[in-house]
């Protein structure tokens, strides 16, 4: 390649530049200009496709990036560019490719090391990562950062003593001591030490720790740490001084109570020791909350009755609402949920009076008006839960309350909590909207509202609520602005909601917005792999890669894959519900219907689109315009009812998008392994639907799912339209026979599963299910037993509900639906879905 004249290499230079002050226009601009004298110049065509990249234009960037490799294949520079527009592009291996291929070219260059190096932690190749550190180092050893960063490659790699080895030889590099402001400094410390006790080395972590912590900032890092260190060498005395030290600090932690008991050695049932500690900690600070519900937890008998008589009257005359949120845990034992029951009740009919409390504090808190409110409110949570729920009682209580303080959000709340458990959504809905109208300023309430709204299927009305909150100048108003927000919660609720409705596209829709949003969770790392060197903010930093490394395990990501996995799957079994929810039972309906159903459809999809289309032409103005939280001008939305989407011709394929990462990071998840099987059963990969049943079977052997899903793979086996290859069929045939053997006896294998089960609704109804898989004809008497369920006392609200969806799937007819909506109707008077039409 041609080098350029010196005035093209000043212009080279200002493309640089231009590139590194992101004035991006007058990058392009000076890249032409060297361009037309040098067309085939690469590196000028390659920084010009970077800058391209910056502005948005990655197929048009990647195009030119070829072009300038296929120039000049030994340009370091065009090769690091190559890199740079696959990381854009979130192809990582690619890029690994690219700068390794850069660094053969120019093995000195920092950039292209430095980049390499963050790709490889982004990747967890940290055994690459300890090769290009320690090249970086070797480079530039004056730099603190470089040797950090090769510590935590070793440390995270697993080589410990080599990591404490690269902090240990830095520090022999100072001359003089940092000051006891470098907060780099006092970080590293900490960090060398974490890792010594990482090695199981305490008592030098321990020597360690009272040399160089006394010049660390984060002085109470320095003393949980000693104190941990001090009681696990089985020095109790220094360890009790040091935890009593720490409760000085701070008396709430429950932790610190934990660590002194156990450094006094007083064993766990000795009550009367335990309590003494409690107590002296609790007279020497009044105020204190621990000490005295901490107690609560172990006592029993009289002891517990008169140290919950003490607490119980000394919260509610200061009008805590937290306080049964606190003490619920205690009804796991059903005295003390008693004991609490009786204690309140008779607070509540004056047999208690709020004065004789047995409380050290002698002045008054409240008045009795608050105390009786307080008292009703306890009362109304208490009959609320689902330990020792009667809706009746709790409904009476709470009137009270809100007849004492008729303006209290937190009764209306508790109020809406109640009809959401009698079944009535709506009415819960309404209450927790009154309960938002009395303080508009409060975003707790205003989500609550919002996420009842959605419960009761009322979209609009939800995101109306939570607009109230939210910059609604963005692209897309209040729903972008959620999105940009990343509010996860909301999306995977308004996501269930649609798939209840049967609403596929914007259900896809939603639950792809989460999906997203987690992608971005794990792409925004990447930028903390440099960031956190720079500020010396080490530890925060290892916790951070590790809560990393279980993202796709989150709660949230596991609920928001399921819902997902199970739209695709209702998508694959009636594909006619993309064209709108009314077609949801139009299968197995003849031509004529067909017809009807796809006319009404199509006009209610133009109704529809012409509703968007105006809600379009209002927010014109303001879309052309609208800034995004990092002030660029964000694209629109160019499908917001998710209608691409569930025209998918493979659902099932798509559902492995969500399906795989939650198999890899969420095994234990006997749901994770049953919806796995109703995909693959679906895909016709039988061995893959195997090792979900086995992984199933091993977490829950009786799980009701799983017994109908091994019948039904039992009969697919038996059933087969084309022969397994030889391999698989071997594989399967000798996995499967060990849980249910070919020879087995179907119906006598089920009859035996509903008898030793026949006390549990979801056991009956998943028995009940089996037999008519088996015997399609016994349909009239597998209704009247499950119709018979709803009389078990195992029989909930939501397995009631969860039976009418049973009837559902067996595409019973309505005077059976009728009557087992008749049946639960008398028992749950109140749950909207029991109503009669």
């Amino acid at each position: 390649m041609p080098q350029l004249g010196s005035k093209d290499s000043s212009l080279f230079r200002q493309v640089v530049r231009h590139y590194e002050n992101k004035q991006y226009k007058k990058g392009i601009k000076t890249a032409d200009q060297i361009l037309r004298k040098n067309p085939n110049h690469g590196d000028t065509q390659a920084m010009k496709a970077l800058i391209m990249s910056c502005l948005g234009q990655l197929e048009e960037a990647f195009v030119l990036g070829k072009t300038a490799l296929r120039n000049d294949m030994k340009s370091h520079v065009c090769w690091h560019v190559f890199g740079l527009l696959y990381r854009a592009e979130k192809n990582y291996e690619e890029a690994i490719k690219a700068y390794r291929n850069a660094l053969k070219l120019e093995p000195d260059s920092q950039p292209i090391q430095r980049d390499l190096a963050l790709l490889q932690m982004q990747m967890r190749d940290f055994e690459g990562y300890i090769q290009s550190r320690s090249s970086m180092l070797q480079s530039r050893p004056s730099l603190r950062q470089n040797w950090t960063a090769l510590a935590i490659a070793h440390h995270l790699a697993g080589n410990l003593t080599e990591a404490e080895n690269v902090l240990n030889t830095y520090e022999e590099t100072l001359k003089t001591p940092p000051p006891r402001t470098d907060i780099e400094h006092s970080e590293a410390v900490l960090y060398k030490n974490s890792i010594i006790a990482e090695s199981g080395d305490l008592e030098r972590a321990l020597e360690h720790l009272d040399t160089a912590g006394t010049r660390c900032t984060d002085v109470l890092a320095v003393m949980e740490m000693r104190a941990d260190y001090l009681f696990r060498l089985d020095r109790k005395t220094d360890a009790e001084a040091a935890y009593a030290a720490l409760l000085e600090r701070n008396l709430e932690n429950s932790n610190y109570y934990d660590g002194l008991l156990k450094a006094k050695g007083i064993a766990s049932n000795d009550h009367k020791s335990l309590k003494a500690v409690y107590d002296e900690w609790a007279e020497k600070y009044p105020r204190g909350d621990a000490p005295r519900r901490i107690p609560l937890d172990f006592l029993e008998g009289e002891d517990f009755k008169q140290a919950a008589d003490s607490y119980l009257q000394r919260m509610l005359r200061k009008g805590v609402p937290s306080l049964f949120a606190n003490i619920k845990v205690l009804y796991d034992s059903p005295s003390k949920r008693d004991t609490v029951q009786a204690l309140v009740e008779g607070y509540a009919s004056g047999e208690f009076k709020p004065e004789v409390n047995g409380s050290s504090e002698n002045q008054k808190n409240g008045n009795a008006t608050d105390f009786e409110a307080s008292t009703y409110y306890f009362l109304a949570q208490h009959y609320n839960y689902y330990l020792s729920r009667d809706l009746q009682k709790a409904l009476v209580y709470v009137e009270k309350a809100i007849n004492l303080v008729p303006k209290s959000v937190d009764y209306y709340m508790t109020k809406a909590r109640i009809f959401k458990h009698y079944g009535d959504s709506s009415k819960a809905a309404e209450i927790m909207e009154e309960a938002r109208k009395l303080d508009e300023k409060d975003r707790y309430i205003n989500s609550k509202a919002a996420k009842y709204q959605l419960r009761d299927n009322q979209n609009e009305k939800g995101l109306d609520d939570m607009s109230k909150f939210t910059r609604n100048e963005t692209v897309g108003g209040a729903l972008g602005d959620l999105l940009e927000m990343q509010c996860v919660w909301y999306l995977t609720e308004d996501a269930e909601a649609y798939l209840r409705q049967k609403k596929l596209g914007l259900a896809l829709k939603r639950f792809h917005a989460v999906f997203n949003i987690f992608d971005v969770w794990q792409e925004d790392q990447f930028d903390f792999h440099s960031f956190s060197l720079r500020k010396g903010m080490i530890r925060a930093y290892i916790d951070m890669v590790r809560w990393e490394d279980h993202l796709r395990d989150h709660p949230f990501y596991t609920r928001m894959a399921l819902g997902a996995i199970k739209t695709y799957i209702l998508l694959h079994d009636q594909p006619d519900l993309a064209h709108g929810p009314m077609f949801a039972n139009i299968n197995g309906a003849d031509g004529e219907d067909r017809k009807k159903a796809l006319k009404k459809a199509k006009k209610e999809q133009q109704r529809l689109e012409k509703a968007e289309a105006e809600r379009k032409d209002l927010k014109k103005a303001s879309a052309a315009t609208a800034k995004g939280a990092d002030g660029e001008t964000k694209k629109e939305d160019t499908d917001p009812t998710g209608t691409k989407l569930v025209q998918t011709k493979e659902p099932l394929k798509d559902s492995l998008k969500f399906l795989t990462p939650l198999l890899e990071y969420s095994p234990g998840n006997i749901d994770v392994q049953t919806t796995g099987f109703e995909v693959y059963i679906r895909r016709q990969k039988h061995a893959l639907a195997l090792k979900c049943l086995l992984a199933a079977h091993a977490i829950d052997s009786s799980n009701p799912v799983l017994h109908v899903q091994l019948l039904r793979f039992r009969l697919a086996l038996n059933n087969l339209s084309e022969p397994l290859s030889e391999t698989i069929s071997e594989i399967v045939t000798k996995e499967f026979d060990q849980i249910l053997p070919k020879s087995t006896d179907l119906r006598k294998w089920n009859e035996s599963y509903l008898t030793s089960h026949k006390g549990s609704v979801d056991h009956v109804r998943g028995a009940l299910s089996a037999r008519l898989l088996l015997a399609p004809d016994t349909k009239a008497e597998a209704e009247k037993e499950l119709i018979s369920t709803l009389d078990l006392e195992s029989t909930t609200l939501e397995k009631a509900l969860a039976g009418l969806d049973t009837l559902d799937e067996w595409n019973s007819g309505s005077a059976t639906k009728q009557a087992y909506i008749e049946k639960a109707h008398k028992k749950w008077s109140e749950a909207s879905a029991f109503r009669s039409t």
